[in-house]
């Protein structure tokens, strides 16, 4: 079997067996209520990083530049990165991101999340 990606007008290619290989990505796009203060949710998530050792990497950004009818009210983007589908599971699973969760979603207003394996189609220079 072939999955094929499609990108930008380009077409790339990828086994299962590539998929199986793949590092994973979790991405969670979230718009905070009203009142919350961003800053505190950030520091609580850099710590639930730091604190599990099967997260690979972790990217955050806020939103500047798109226009409202674009980003649909989300303001923030979290981006994981797990050497495998059983680490993302084990991310999920952990007790203290079940914990961290509860505070997260009391925090946001709606969220939407992405869990896939990753392709790389352009290496960092």
């Amino acid at each position: 079997f072939v999955y094929i990606y499609m990108a930008f007008g380009n077409s790339f290619f990828a086994s299962l067996a590539d998929l199986a290989m793949a590092e994973f990505k979790h991405l969670v796009v979230a718009k905070f209520k009203e009142g919350v203060v961003a800053e505190e949710i950030l520091k609580g998530m850099e710590k639930l990083v730091s604190d599990i050792g099967v997260v690979k990497s972790f990217e955050w950004g806020q939103d500047i530049e798109s226009h409202e009818m674009l980003r649909q009210g989300f303001t923030h983007a979290f981006s994981m990165t797990f050497s495998s589908k059983e680490d993302l599971t084990s991310y999920l699973s952990h007790p203290n991101h079940v914990e961290f969760s509860s505070t997260f979603l009391a925090a946001i207003e709606k969220v939407v999340v992405l869990d896939f394996p990753s392709v790389l189609v352009k290496a960092p220079a």
